[in-house]
């Protein structure tokens, strides 16, 4: 099975940094699902308030099945991030693994 990539690239609001920081946390420890190897966040070196989140999944039907899997409070914390974003900042990539190692 390939691996999935999907990350989300965006800028947040000036005086958004701490409240982001503490919604990441707690969306961290919601994202333990089947299929989902990481997830982690970054912050992009000689960008203020600018970040990247990855997703990696184990293979493209769990990537597909993931928003399904989603409960309630984690929908929740990624409409709080979007509100935190500076309009039209937020750019997707989906990468597809074309060679299994």
């Amino acid at each position: 099975m390939a691996k999935v990539i999907f990350t989300i690239q965006y800028e947040l609001k000036p005086d958004k940094k701490e409240e982001y920081i503490s919604v990441v946390r707690e969306l961290k420890n919601l994202l333990k699902a089947d299929g989902l190897e990481s997830y982690s966040v970054y912050e992009v070196k000689g960008k203020s308030n600018h970040f990247q989140e990855i997703y990696t999944f184990a293979s493209e039907e769990s990537y597909e099945a993931f928003d399904d899997n989603q409960n309630e409070r984690i929908n929740i914390l990624i409409n709080k991030l979007s509100d935190m974003t500076v309009e039209n900042s937020t750019k997707y990539t989906t990468l597809y693994e074309i060679a299994e190692g």
